[in-house]
């Protein structure tokens, strides 16, 4: 059985790590499991936010299980752990829905990498962040070097990646990664995910869609995106589409 589930409740739904025994972290059924939910909640229509939460006191989420990917050989471990890993990241981060991260203990290498894919994150007073993958010898491999590279200072970024210092919740709020910092990071995000109620969801998709085109987060796919749904709803795609069921010559409108 996978140990990361998923939720929905109404408009809100809820992608929970459950693997507690091992600091939620990451094994090759997890990641599979939170691929599949992403796939669901990209056609859940009725979902207005997605929290990501886990579960136990001691970690967000470890990371990676060392036993899982340890024994891999080179090719393995670049081919299959790397970059399928950054595959399902990437899919958490260009979920059409709003995400939050409950970060409510230590998120340390994947586990930072995975709350850098949701949109905000909100953080216990006590937790800690870092990517301690150097201290293991290896190296960041789910975008703690490159989509951390936009949210994080460069210097900051090396002084965790490099130096193998923890971001506490306070300097990571003033840095603006961490939204807000709350005894109860749960209780804080779902507060924060009621305000969706009176917002648009599809406007709040296209605004998400525009601000990962403005930052570089995959770009290329949010602009066509975007120009995609302008022409979808035009009178020439209508007319366009009509006209090759008709097999006849389309009459284009221009609206």
């Amino acid at each position: 059985m996978s140990a990361v589930h998923l939720a929905i409740t109404g408009p809100l739904a809820r992608i929970t790590l459950d693997n507690p025994g091992k600091l939620n972290a990451f094994t090759p059924a997890m990641l599979a499991a939170l691929e599949a939910h992403c796939a669901t909640l990209d056609q859940s229509a009725g979902v207005a936010c997605v929290l990501l939460q886990s579960t136990g006191d001691r970690a967000f989420c470890a990371g990676a299980d060392i036993a899982a990917w340890a024994p891999l050989s080179p090719f393995d471990f670049a081919r299959s752990w790397v970059r399928d890993g950054h595959r399902i990241f990437d899919r958490l981060a260009r979920l059409s829905k709003p995400t939050i991260a409950v970060v409510q203990a230590h998120a340390f290498g994947g586990g930072l990498e995975l709350a850098a894919c949701c949109d905000i994150r909100v953080m216990a007073p006590g937790a800690t962040l870092a990517l301690p993958e150097a201290q293991v010898g290896i190296v960041p491999g789910w975008s703690g070097t490159q989509r951390l590279a936009r949210m994080i200072p460069e210097p900051v970024l090396k002084e965790m990646a490099l130096f193998g210092r923890r971001l506490d919740a306070a300097r990571a709020h003033a840095l603006g990664f961490v939204a807000e910092v709350a005894d109860d990071p749960l209780a804080m995000a779902e507060t924060i995910a009621a305000g969706l109620a009176k917002a648009s969801p599809r406007a709040v998709e296209v605004a998400k869609y525009q601000i990962h085109a403005g930052v570089g987060e995959d770009r290329s796919a949010m602009i066509e995106a975007l120009g995609g749904g302008m022409i979808g709803a035009s009178a020439d795609k209508a007319e366009g589409v009509a006209a090759f069921g008709a097999k006849r010559k389309p009459e284009f409108p221009g609206t």
